[in-house]
């Protein structure tokens, strides 16, 4: 009772933001090329860059959009630049963040940028040419890249000024949000009510099966009726549509991340691990099948390692000489900013690669048809 009380002007405080953005109180931008939103209602940890990877993969294996120009369009979180960046493969985090530098390396035929200001930031992509005016941009005034034919969001849905084209919100398996609080109580950033939003939600981190059944569950725990396993499909509310799918994580094997690393210690019964995410639960127990981890470092999401850090870590190499030392795919891309790695960790160091996928080839085939066909129908308008 008490945090109601004490979460209530928060609650209205969404309420009445929401209200303004759809009654036309407050100014809502389109983008002149589709848009595909990734978000999510809680704060942190249901899997929006590898689902973003997801999407981009799909993308350029389409023959819709296989040779199209794609953008990804993201804040980048905690860096330290300003307006908008041109995401460069070899760029650091503290210019543009860890997640949009990681999709940049994975996929460097596509555009990559970072803008706080996401209606601009869309307008620029779709004008390359206003790069050498905008005043925000001047590190990019050089550069040359084309015209966006279609923009993924990277966590976008609580940015109201912009309307996507299609929204895709993901939901933690281990966090249902109708169990869940606002923020400073629980993980909510926003309402669950903003569902009405989404044209598909995804369920993620789920366990590598689930039975139809609590798929039923799960799409009445949202408020969609009448959902069919076989269509993927339910009724909100609202009386809206929507398409519920549930995908896992997939990780694969350590991966060295310096040049010097040696590959035997990926063979270590010993495993340091270390991580700066949202959850690093299910990288544990994957880790956990085949190694014996003896030391295990959490720091906070999107942590900036120190000095400090790496010695506390060194100090755990030096106390289990023959552990490999593990973190995530996130965390590489902050490592690699750190200039003093010992070469004692280094050799050592590697990083698990992940990735997301449908709980079924059906759930795949649903997704990528809804996916194709809503920009289908975006290009015939």
């Amino acid at each position: 009772m008490l945090d109601r009380i004490i979460l209530a002007p928060y609650y209205l405080t969404l309420k009445l933001r929401h209200f303004s953005y759809d009654h036309g109180i407050r100014k809502v931008s389109t983008c002149e090329v589709p848009t595909i939103c990734v978000g999510n209602i809680t704060a942190g940890g249901t899997g929006k860059t590898p689902h973003t990877e997801m999407i981009l993969r799909t993308l350029l294996r389409s023959d819709d959009w296989a040779y199209e120009d794609i953008a990804v369009l993201s804040r980048g979180h905690r860096r330290s630049s300003g307006g908008f960046q041109l995401v460069e493969r070899n760029g650091s985090v503290k210019e543009y963040g860890d997640e949009p530098l990681q999709i940049k390396k994975k996929f460097p035929g596509v555009t990559v940028a970072v803008d706080r200001h996401r209606v601009k930031g869309c307008d620029i992509l779709c004008h390359p040419e206003k790069l050498k005016t905008e005043k925000r941009a001047r590190k990019c005034a050089d550069a040359e890249i084309a015209p966006a034919d279609l923009i993924v969001l990277d966590d976008a849905f609580q940015y109201r000024a912009l309307k996507a084209f299609y929204n895709i919100v993901l939901v933690d398996y281990n966090r249902p949000i109708q169990k869940d609080k606002l923020l400073p109580f629980g993980r909510l950033r926003d309402l669950p009510e903003r569902l009405s939003a989404a044209d598909i939600i995804i369920v993620s981190k789920c366990p590598a099966y689930l039975e139809d059944e609590k798929k039923v569950q799960w799409a009445k725990s949202f408020g969609l009726k009448d959902y069919d396993t076989a269509s993927c499909k339910g009724t909100y509310k609202d009386g809206s549509e929507k398409i519920l799918l549930f995908t896992t994580i997939w990780y694969s094997a350590l991966q060295p991340i310096f040049e010097e690393a040696d590959p035997r210690y990926a063979y270590s019964q010993k495993l340091i691990l270390f991580s700066g995410i949202a959850k690093d639960t299910p990288l544990r127990m994957y880790l956990s099948d085949e190694h014996k981890i003896v030391k295990h470092f959490r720091f906070e999401d999107h942590h900036k390692y120190t000095k400090y850090d790496i010695r506390r870590i060194m100090r755990a190499v030096r106390e289990y000489p023959t552990a490999v030392v593990a973190t995530t795919e996130k965390d590489c891309q902050r490592i690699l900013d750190f200039k003093s790695i010992p070469n004692e960790l280094k050799v050592r160091l590697f990083q698990v690669p992940i990735e997301v996928g449908f709980l079924s080839e059906h759930e795949k085939q649903v997704f990528e048809e809804a996916l194709l066909k809503a920009l289908r129908e975006f290009k015939k308008d």
